[in-house]
């Protein structure tokens, strides 16, 4: 079995979290030797990018969901470190402002799915919806439940119109996340990131666990699957990433197109 195939969740299986270890590497050390893997798939995936910018047949919309300290923001700074802006966007979901909560949950998520040829990643996205709106009862359970089935059309409908879907959930442990949460305490370089919100949702750990759970498991489909990546060594987190998004582009077989133009007629003089 393959790489990505060890990491993505079937459809139709139920995920159990306590079954997969956040410590997990799959045999990969954090060696010199992984170390030179990795960096030739930055390069790698910088190719990969700069051919599917010039093809424009598909879009990839990459989305990264954890619990907090989880790394969404380490993997786009370390996966992304070699690709260009220009053919690259990053959306971060907050709060919803008060025009979007005017408009159904997915509204804000639709103008923000990226265009043919670039890539875009979702830093949070339209699954907050179905997590922490449940887990502090924003909003009826009849409501947050439809939305399961409601997400799995929106990504169909994406996936029918060549945006290619590919989802990672960052799995790390409740012991990771406190050494993480200390870490922003005690060092200056990461004392900015302190907010009493990341404090405050520990306490919800368990609740948000079994979201993830419900989310992973009626939401892993054949059109857009989610891969559980076990994410406590940031080192593995960031190979395991940038190694399914190579392997993903690569299995697009792409080829640059031909110039437009009769390139032997064109006059410099």
């Amino acid at each position: 079995m393959n790489f990505t195939k060890k990491l993505m969740v079937r459809p139709g299986t139920h995920v159990k979290l306590k079954d997969c270890d956040p410590d997990d590497t799959f045999g990969y050390q954090d060696d010199k030797k992984t170390q030179a893997k990795q960096a030739k798939l930055i390069l790698r995936l910088d190719d990969l990018q700069y051919l599917f910018y010039a093809v424009k047949k598909r879009a990839l919309l990459i989305v990264l969901q954890g619990i907090d300290t989880g790394g969404k923001d380490g993997t786009i700074r370390h996966v992304m470190s070699g690709v260009s802006p220009q053919g690259c966007n990053v959306t971060s979901f907050k709060s919803p402002t008060p025009d979007e909560l005017a408009h159904d949950f997915l509204w804000r998520i639709h103008k923000a799915v990226p265009e043919k040829g670039e890539f875009g990643i979702f830093n949070r996205s339209h699954y907050e919806d179905v997590l922490i709106v449940r887990v502090h009862k924003l909003v009826p359970k009849k409501v947050w439940k439809a939305r399961y089935d409601e997400i799995n059309a929106f990504e169909k409908l994406l996936v029918e119109n060549r945006v290619h879907i590919v989802k990672f959930f960052l799995h790390i442990s409740k012991d990771e996340q406190k050494k993480r949460l200390e870490a922003r305490i005690t060092d200056p370089q990461k004392s900015w990131k302190i907010s009493a919100a990341d404090f405050a949702e520990r306490k919800y750990w368990d609740d948000y666990v079994s979201a993830y759970e419900d989310a992973i498991s009626r939401c892993s489909t054949e059109a857009a699957p989610w891969f559980i990546i076990p994410a406590n060594h940031k080192w593995f987190r960031n190979f395991a990433v940038s190694k399914i998004l190579v392997q993903t582009l690569e299995d697009f077989d792409m080829q640059l197109p031909r110039p437009s133009l009769d390139l032997s007629k064109l006059d410099l003089r």
